[in-house]
C-alpha cells in the first residue's frame, strides 16, 4: 500500500495519534473540506483511481467507515450515501 496511508493522512487531519475504532465510543468527526483535502493529497501522489474530487474523496471515506470515523457528523455510510444523493454537490464545486 502507497504511504502515506489514507489512515495516517485522517488521523493528522483530525489531530489524533489514533482512533479508538469503536462503534460505542466513536467520536472522531472530520469534515467534508477536510476529507476533500486528504482526497487532493493522496490523488497528488498517484494513490486513487477516482476521476474526480468527489469520487477521490468517496474512496477516503470509505476509510473512514473502517476507522469509525463521521463526517460532518454523519456515520461515513451515511456520508457517502449523501454525497451520491448529490446532496454535497455544491461543495465540490
Amino acid at each position: 500500500m502507497p504511504k502515506p496511508w489514507t489512515s495516517e493522512l485522517i488521523k493528522k487531519a483530525l489531530g489524533v495519534k489514533k482512533c479508538n475504532g469503536s462503534l460505542d465510543a466513536a467520536t472522531e468527526d472530520l469534515s467534508l473540506e477536510k476529507a476533500m483535502d486528504v482526497a487532493r493529497q493522496k490523488a497528488k501522489e498517484g494513490h486513487l483511481t477516482g476521476n474526480d474530487l468527489k469520487a477521490q474523496t468517496r474512496e477516503v471515506i470509505g476509510t473512514c467507515v473502517a476507522m469509525r470515523v463521521k463526517i460532518d457528523g454523519l456515520w461515513a455510510k451515511d456520508a457517502l450515501t449523501t454525497i451520491e444523493k448529490g446532496e454535497w454537490d455544491t461543495r465540490f464545486a
